[in-house]
């Protein structure tokens, strides 16, 4: 693996690319356009380019009425912004069906240094609570490009959650996102990692040291959120018994909650979840992922001390 760049930045390059053969993309912007990099898309597209300031609830009701006047628009703004105006969201995007892709950049702790009021820490949960909303969040910049792409042809409100943080390349060029399924990036047959977004790559070091200590994990990238592959997680969960899932987003609504409700009436299978269990705080990426337990040493001890509990439990027959 290599460093590569932030999702948010091949979300910008990719962008700007589509405007060139998709003439319906429109991107509208909230004061952000140099963090968010729909300036790419500006600089080219200067007619097909709204700077709306600091009003994001009006940047979605607008991009609504252009979505359904038959433009493809892009809102975007830092995820807690821009998802903080649910009540829009809601009601002028989910119930019209209107056809919005609606981007959250600067997701998690993964921020660094600004701190808990820049950091989206609950957007999956309100996007996943709306009925028809897609939700995406690729791994890497790779995953990203297809990723937007993939969100511009699907017909219906896309949610696409992107990283201010470089990332690490978990694929190589000949991957090919497809929506809604899982992206299995490793074998194993103790346990299955379901990892989503900046924490990705971590938990593939997680089971680096994790095969050091007999643990054979697999490795799956959840890029779709919803419709989540459920028959999928169930058939992983199914060779061990265990699922952890790791993500950088609070521990109710996101990931993990997503994996209990697919699992729920799968009783065998146990899940162990991994995410910010408090408020954001001021730091460093690398700092805060360790102190919250999102780095891959963190990972991998609490994996393997899940690993080792289905060991010396009881089996269902000796009980």
């Amino acid at each position: 693996m290599t460093m590569a760049k932030a999702t948010r930045a091949a979300f910008g390059e990719a962008l700007a690319r589509l405007g060139e053969t998709m003439a319906e993309i429109v991107a509208i912007d909230a004061d952000l356009a140099g963090s968010t990099n729909t300036h790419l898309f500006a600089k080219k597209f200067p007619d097909r380019f709204l700077q709306l300031g600091i009003a994001e609830g009006n940047m979605v009701s607008v991009a609504a009425g252009l979505a359904l006047a038959g433009k493809i628009p892009f809102a975007a703004s830092f995820a807690c912004f821009i998802t903080g105006r649910f009540e829009q969201i809601r009601v002028s995007v989910a119930y019209n069906h209107a056809n919005v892709k609606i981007v959250g950049t600067h997701a998690g702790i993964g921020i660094g240094e600004d701190g808990y009021s820049q950091m989206g820490l609950e957007d999956l949960a309100l996007m996943r609570s709306l009925p028809n909303m897609t939700v995406i969040q690729p791994g890497d910049a790779i995953e990203a490009e297809q990723a937007t792409e993939a969100a511009a042809r699907h017909r219906g409100p896309v949610y696409l959650r992107l990283t201010r943080q470089k990332l690490d390349d978990v694929h190589g060029g000949d991957y090919r996102f497809k929506l809604g399924a899982l992206d299995v990036l490793r074998e194993g047959s103790d346990v299955a990692v379901l990892a989503t977004g900046g924490v990705l790559a971590g938990a593939l070091k997680a089971a680096d040291l994790l095969r050091g200590d007999g643990i054979s994990a697999s490795v799956v990238n959840v890029h779709t959120l919803k419709p989540l592959d459920e028959a999928g997680i169930a058939q992983l969960g199914s060779r061990s018994g265990r699922i952890v899932t790791v993500e950088d987003h609070g521990l109710v609504g996101g990931l993990g909650s997503a994996v209990c409700e697919a699992l729920a009436e799968v009783t065998d299978i146990r899940v162990r979840r991994i995410a910010v269990r408090t408020f954001g705080e001021s730091g460093t990426a690398e700092a805060l992922y360790a102190k919250h337990g999102l780095d891959a040493p963190a990972i991998a001890r609490v994996t393997a001390d899940f690993v080792r509990e289905g060991r010396s439990a009881p089996t269902r027959a000796s009980a």
